[in-house]
């Protein structure tokens, strides 16, 4: 049987068919890190995501002069899952002065005397721009739940870490949290890009076996792979417990980083779309001022 070919009719990304409805329970063991593609060769993948970034321009431009909402993108997955170069490729058209990005690593003294919370709120998007976090809040439910010794040296009082009780309240403070900021603006989206342990493993091997990315790599990379299970447990703890509709989940397979990437533009334009966005309308008094503004310029031209 012959591959289809560009022109034929493309499968159709649904944005839902990846999104974590609220209240729902999340098992990832079960939940696939690979899909059929939606390109048919790599020739077609960059005119799929070619015309979503242009989309995803536009619509930027729009959401700026708007100036009602933030958009907060989050995005969270295991090592070498691709979180680097998602952003690099979906947001490549963006205009910088309208987004911001940020990584967040282990904490720092400072930041450690502080709710773990602290330390992500000032990193929080103004209106009309995009925030982008590669990694967040949510490490304070995930590699602190599988390595709870760093939960013990955040210094929190001793009735605040008792057992299984820490990871509720925190799910709670988030979840109220990202409340607290759809009230006020704030739209929330945020990506678990879900790669297999055998792909990492891959990856990993690539990332040794080409000297301009051994930058990337570390023992402690190779370390983290024997809590593979613990992450996926807290990982479905997490997202059944803080996905809402007004702040969403969305669990994208990420074996094939081509596929990942169509999917995430897609999720990105369609929620943007969602907004209603519209170029602020201009009252009569600032028609009037523009009217004058015309007629000084074409009279400019005359003289």
């Amino acid at each position: 049987m012959k591959p289809p070919s560009e022109t034929s009719m493309p499968r159709l990304i649904n944005s839902d068919d990846y999104r974590i409805r609220e209240g729902s329970s999340v098992d990832l063991v079960h939940s696939p890190t690979v899909i059929p593609s939606f390109y048919t060769s790599t020739g077609h993948y960059k005119k799929l995501l070619q015309e979503q970034i242009e989309k995803l321009s536009k619509l930027q431009q729009l959401h700026y002069a708007d100036n009602r909402y933030s958009v907060l993108l989050v995005f969270q997955a295991m090592d070498a899952a691709g979180k680097d170069s998602m952003i690099k490729h979906v947001m490549t058209g963006i205009n910088p002065q309208g987004c911001q990005v940020y990584s967040f690593k282990h904490p720092s003294p400072k930041e450690l005397q502080h709710d773990f919370l602290w330390r992500t709120n000032y990193c929080l998007p103004e209106r009309g721009r995009i925030g982008i976090f590669n990694r967040s809040y949510y490490e304070e439910v995930l590699i602190v739940r599988v390595h709870p010794a760093i939960l013990e040296s955040q210094n929190v009082p001793n009735g605040s870490i008792d057992g299984e009780t820490v990871w509720e309240h925190r799910f709670r403070s988030i979840v109220d949290q990202e409340t607290h900021l759809y009230r006020n603006g704030t739209r929330i989206l945020k990506f678990f890009l879900h790669v297999s342990k055998e792909e990492q493993r891959r990856r990993f091997l690539e990332r040794i076996d080409k000297p301009e990315k051994n930058w990337k790599f570390s023992i402690a990379d190779v370390e983290e792979r024997r809590y593979w299970d613990q992450y996926m447990v807290a990982y479905d703890a997490c997202l059944s417990a803080t996905s809402r509709d007004y702040a969403p989940w969305y669990v994208v397979p990420a074996d094939d980083k081509k596929n990942a990437r169509l999917i995430v533009s897609r999720i990105l334009v369609d929620a943007f779309t969602a907004l209603n966005l519209s170029y602020p309308k201009l009252g009569d008094v600032r028609q009037k001022e523009l009217e004058t503004c015309r007629k000084l310029l074409v009279k400019e031209h005359g003289d």
